[in-house]
């Protein structure tokens, strides 16, 4: 497995974060999925990484400044076919080790409440993460919870 930082440029990064954003929006209502579009993953605020196995693309993440303190996990996501490998673990080390590096005091993030979250909260929990009340511009939403970890 290997994770390198990526761009939304090439081909295979593109369909994968389309991917993600169709299903989020087949998850929640439009007001309440927070998924960002190709556009919006290439403010400079933002760092992409992609997932490797061999020379196919298993998944991707990325980090938010959201200042200089905080930062905010962003458009993880896992093609089905590598379910269960170990990609989004890997891919969520990366993130909390770079916002170590950054020196963020807290990494927080959104994620839905429906029954298909589930396996991401419990992920986002395994690795420290706390659920906490919204964060940034966020609000109370029915379809979102928010966790943070304490760098």
């Amino acid at each position: 497995m290997r994770i390198t930082v990526d761009n939304v440029q090439s081909k295979d990064i593109i369909e994968l974060l389309t991917f993600h954003h169709e299903n989020m929006f087949s998850l929640s209502p439009p007001e309440s999925a927070h998924v960002l579009d190709l556009e919006e993953m290439k403010d400079p605020s933002i760092t992409l990484w992609s997932v490797w196995i061999d020379e196919e693309l298993a998944g991707c993440g990325a980090l938010k400044e959201l200042d200089k303190g905080h930062g905010e996990i962003k458009s993880m996501r896992t093609y089905p076919k590598f379910l269960r490998r170990g990609v989004a673990s890997r891919m969520l080390k990366v993130i909390i080790e770079e916002a170590k590096l950054r020196n963020y005091r807290n990494l927080s993030l959104e994620t839905g409440t429906p029954e298909p979250f589930l396996p991401a909260q419990k992920l986002y929990q395994s690795h420290g993460f706390e659920y906490c009340p919204p964060f940034a511009s966020y609000v109370e939403d029915p379809y979102s919870v928010f966790m943070t970890k304490v760098l």
